[in-house]
């Protein structure tokens, strides 16, 4: 069961207002502001017990509300997907997997992308286009999510996906 995350606009991670982030949907927010403010992303180990097997990357900075993709400039999205990719090769070899949920079922408001062993199977569901460089990764424009493994040197992108880490190892 997924725990819904607020909409954009309206998610209670606010930095300016100066009061303490207590929300279960700030949690991720809270560990990014604990990061130096000269680093661009980070990893973090997934502490749900259920997910044994994820680790996730976080944009150090948050940029407000249900933070998504769309909202970061190309060449951040580039440099978050390039260190995604590259963390889930050295996790899981040519089984990697790295996934961002869509907002309708993010239980955190700052944006993270999932990396994990993709689950055998699974490579042909779903709506997917073919690109040949990380630059050229589709950005989900309607809130939807996207999740992407690797093709020989291509990459497989799932897109209008809402639970889209559900397709890597728990």
């Amino acid at each position: 069961m997924f725990c819904y995350a607020q909409p954009a606009g309206t998610c209670p991670c606010e930095l300016t207002v100066g009061q303490p982030m207590t929300a279960r949907q700030c949690g991720l927010t809270i560990e990014a502001e604990k990061q130096p403010a000269t680093v661009p992303y980070f990893f973090l180990k997934d502490t749900n017990p259920r997910k044994l097997n994820r680790t996730l990357l976080l944009p150090r900075v948050y940029t407000g509300g249900m933070m998504e993709l769309k909202n970061i400039p190309a060449a951040q999205r580039t440099a978050l997907w390039t260190a995604a990719i590259a963390k889930s090769k050295e996790l899981w070899g040519n089984d990697w997997g790295v996934a961002v949920n869509g907002a309708k079922v993010r239980t955190q408001c700052h944006l993270h992308i999932h990396i994990g062993k993709m689950i055998k199977g699974l490579e042909k569901n779903g709506k997917y286009v073919v690109v040949n460089s990380i630059s050229q990764i589709p950005v989900p424009l309607d809130g939807t999510g996207l999740w992407i493994h690797p093709l020989g040197r291509k990459f497989v992108v799932h897109v209008n996906e809402q639970a889209a880490e559900t397709v890597l190892l728990r």
